[in-house]
């Protein structure tokens, strides 16, 4: 049973979502403050978060970061309805996104779609790639570089471990896309490149050398699999 932090404020939506999650066997709390929204995220840590961007108190996007910084994925419910706006939430770490109105089944069919992307990449054993310089454990969702942690968005942990996943081989934005979001979305391929930029950041001076652009195709991984 995962656990389904849904903060939204508009009271009858809130409980629309909550029924609706229930029924489908999740365990929900729910909140239509931000500020309870953040102290939730670390007293509670839930699985997933349904988050409206547009609250009455604070920023959504704080909310957002928040969890990001933590690791937990985050589906967007705004009013908000241009490519823009869902670009701005989708590079700052969103999983998925959902403009209002919507269905409540479709929400609950996407909750399931973004736990099951996180639960299937479980594995107990520690990858290793250029002579132990980076390190990836999936079961335990940790990697380092250089025995150095990394802190990882979900979007920047979808690319690297896709990536990991098959070293040597090229994968083109729009695969990235569906390997990190689990669907198409017109206007997304670009906010790859911001989430290849940044985790290149993130891996130090090596990182163009380790996240490699191939013009014209893609991005592969360009460390070695230790055997």
């Amino acid at each position: 049973m995962a656990t389904v932090l849904v903060v939204e404020d508009e009271r009858d939506i809130r409980d629309l979502l909550r029924r609706y999650l229930e029924r489908a066997g999740h365990s929900v709390l729910t909140t239509g403050s931000g500020a309870d929204a953040l102290n939730l995220l670390v007293d509670s840590v839930p699985d997933l978060v349904l988050l409206d961007l547009g609250l009455p108190d604070i920023d959504g996007f704080e909310v957002l970061r928040r969890a990001t910084e933590i690791a937990v994925p985050v589906i967007a419910l705004t009013a908000r309805s241009s490519v823009e706006d869902r670009i701005r939430g989708l590079e700052r770490g969103a999983d998925d996104y959902v403009t209002k109105p919507f269905s409540p089944q479709e929400v609950v069919l996407r909750v399931g779609a973004v736990l099951g992307r996180h639960s299937s990449t479980m594995t107990s054993a520690v990858m290793s790639f250029g002579g132990g310089r980076l390190l990836v454990d999936e079961s335990r969702h940790e990697a380092a570089i250089d025995g150095r942690p990394l802190d990882l968005t979900p979007s920047e942990w979808g690319v690297l471990t896709t990536l990991a996943g098959s070293p040597g081989r090229v994968y083109s934005r729009s695969e990235l896309v569906n390997r990190v979001r689990g669907y198409e979305f017109a206007g997304y391929e670009r906010t790859i490149d911001s989430h290849v930029k940044n985790l290149r950041h993130k891996l130090g001076n090596d990182g163009a050398t380790i996240v490699v652009t191939v013009l014209g195709v893609g991005y592969r991984l360009g460390l070695d699999h230790d055997r």
